[in-house]
């Protein structure tokens, strides 16, 4: 595990600190960036999403799917709580805590934008970052491959769909054409490149694939910082007026990520899934791919929104919540030295 990936939040804040700093320094700077739109679609956030996305699709090794049947229990465990549980979970407790329980201290509209976010959260599973899971909780490295890349296919079936359902659901008006631009822009095309380059790089041989992915690696750290302070520059006024609303979204993104991992450890459980298998499999179905819920909350509900703030929120919010879950599996690990058949 990387500096970077190690040190995640503590980058993600000084992002965020760094972004209130700057929004409200040079206001203007940041109000012509977020005039930089087309089709809803801001360019800037594009650019920097796609510099955050891309390296992690040339990573997809889609021939792997070919090895989906000859285990596919954890597969399905993947995929019930990622499409079946997951965003219908976390548009509920946005729904209890916005609608409900903080009422008294958040307007309406605020709290409409807030829920979107932990929807847009909830329906965009992990790619890239489970292949840093399961690497810390000794996962199965080609299984977890499976996982991703069946994942991956479903994503670009099934996020659309069930984000329009749920936002509706939630009684927010949404498009359906940026949504489907969105869907297009962020999961289409930057799959599609990453099969191009990496059967291109294939070609070459491994060592030009790893070469290129690792040259690559440092530019998707600057996208997803660089798009972090431009968020938080554009809600700094918010931020300062209402320094508390980062926890109040936090509190429930929290209670999300813990509750979903509980499903899916029982899911494993009761399917008496071996450890290597398990392991990844919960945390797959626990973490978000927030590159993507960033730019559709962008896309959808613009820069300034409380959508985007949330999903934002929900980066700061996973990352140690992850590493003490990969903790839990590893000491699992341990107690049941002789796997699943002691427990």
């Amino acid at each position: 595990m990387g500096l970077f990936e190690r040190l995640l939040s503590l980058w993600v804040g000084l992002g965020m600190a760094a972004g209130v700093g700057l929004g409200l320094w040079l206001p203007g700077a940041f109000q012509a960036v977020a005039a930089l739109e087309v089709a809803h679609v801001n360019l800037v956030v594009a650019l920097l999403i796609w510099v955050m996305i891309y390296p992690m699709m040339i990573q997809i090794d889609w021939s792997a799917i070919k090895r989906v049947g000859q285990r596919p229990q954890g597969l399905a465990l993947t995929l019930v709580v990622n499409w079946l549980i997951k965003p219908f979970t976390m548009a509920a407790l946005g729904v209890l805590f916005f609608k409900h329980l903080y009422a008294p201290w958040v307007d309406p509209a605020s709290a409409g934008e807030y829920i979107a976010g932990m929807i847009l959260l909830g329906v965009a599973p992990c790619t890239a970052m489970v292949f840093v899971w399961s690497q810390l909780v000794k996962g199965d490295a080609n299984y977890t491959l499976v996982q991703v890349s069946v994942n991956d296919v479903v994503m670009v079936f099934a996020f659309a769909p069930i984000a329009a359902f749920l936002l509706g659901v939630t009684d927010i008006a949404v498009p359906w054409q940026t949504l489907l631009l969105s869907t297009v822009l962020y999961v289409v095309l930057p799959l599609g490149a990453g099969m191009a380059t990496r059967r291109a790089l294939l070609r070459r041989g491994r060592g030009a694939l790893a070469g290129f992915v690792a040259a690559l690696k440092p530019w998707s750290v600057v996208g997803l910082i660089a798009t972090v302070v431009l968020l938080f520059a554009l809600q700094a006024p918010t931020l300062v007026a209402q320094p508390l609303i980062i926890a109040m979204i936090a509190l429930p993104l929290l209670l999300q990520t813990y509750g979903i991992f509980a499903i899916g450890w029982a899911g494993a459980r009761l399917l008496k899934l071996p450890q290597d298998i398990a392991g990844p499999a919960c945390l797959i179905g626990t973490s978000n791919f927030f590159e993507l819920a960033v730019a559709v909350a962008i896309s959808l509900f613009g820069l300034h929104s409380g959508a985007a703030l949330a999903t934002v929120v929900g980066v700061l919010v996973e990352v140690p919540v992850m590493l003490s879950l990969v903790w839990w599996v590893n000491r699992s690990r341990r107690a049941r030295a002789a796997g699943w058949r002691t427990a």
